[in-house]
C-alpha cells in the first residue's frame, strides 16, 4: 500500500544509467539485463553508487515501446561508454510516495499517485508527442534489494515524478 504522496525540492543528481528502448510486453529487460550490467561496470571502474537504484521513465507509449534507463544515482559524473553514459536528474518539485510491497502492485501504486495529482492540480513535467509521453523525470526507485529480503510483502519502491515548474 502507498503513502500519501509528498510534494519535495530536489536538487540536480548525478547518475550512471544504460538506456533501453523495448516493446511494453518485455518491461523486465531492464531489470534483467541493465542492472547488473549496470553495477558490474561501475564495479569495474571503482565507482560506488550513492543510493538505490531506479527506473527511469523518459517516453511511455502504452501501444508501443518505452524508453526506460536502469540508473543509479553517483556522486559525480564520469566518461562513460557506448553502453554506461551518465546524466543529471533535473532539479526541481517532486511527488513521491512510498510503496510497500510486491513490484507487481506498482502499477495501482502509480495510478494512485496520478490520481492524487490530478485531484490537486499537480501537472507533470511531461510533453505528448505522436510516439507517446516524455518524461522529464519519472522515477522508481527500488529502496530493497530481493536478494537481501525475500519476502515481496516486505519490498520498499519510492515513486518519484517532476512536476511542471
Amino acid at each position: 500500500m502507498p503513502t500519501i504522496p509528498q510534494t519535495e525540492t530536489l536538487t540536480a543528481r548525478p547518475y550512471a544509467y544504460i538506456a533501453f528502448t523495448v516493446p511494453m510486453s518485455a518491461v523486465s529487460k531492464p531489470a534483467d539485463e541493465g542492472f547488473p550490467a549496470l553495477f558490474a561496470w561501475l564495479g569495474q571502474h571503482g565507482i560506488a553508487p550513492t543510493g538505490a537504484p531506479f527506473f527511469n521513465y523518459r517516453r511511455i507509449d502504452m501501444a508501443d515501446t518505452l524508453d526506460i534507463e536502469a540508473g543509479v544515482p553517483v556522486a559525480a559524473n564520469a566518461e562513460g561508454d557506448a553502453q554506461v553514459r551518465f546524466g543529471t536528474l533535473p532539479a526541481g518539485t517532486y511527488v513521491t510516495t512510498t510503496h510497500t510491497g510486491p513490484y507487481d502492485e506498482l502499477y495501482d501504486a502509480t495510478a494512485m499517485l496520478i490520481g492524487w495529482a490530478k485531484e490537486r492540480g499537480v501537472a507533470w513535467d511531461v510533453s505528448g508527442k505522436p510516439d507517446g509521453d516524455h518524461f522529464a523525470c519519472r522515477l522508481e526507485i527500488y529502496e530493497t534489494d530481493p536478494s537481501a529480503e525475500p519476502d515481496p510483502a516486505k519490498w520498499i519502491t519510492r515513486l518519484q515524478f517532476k512536476t511542471a515548474d
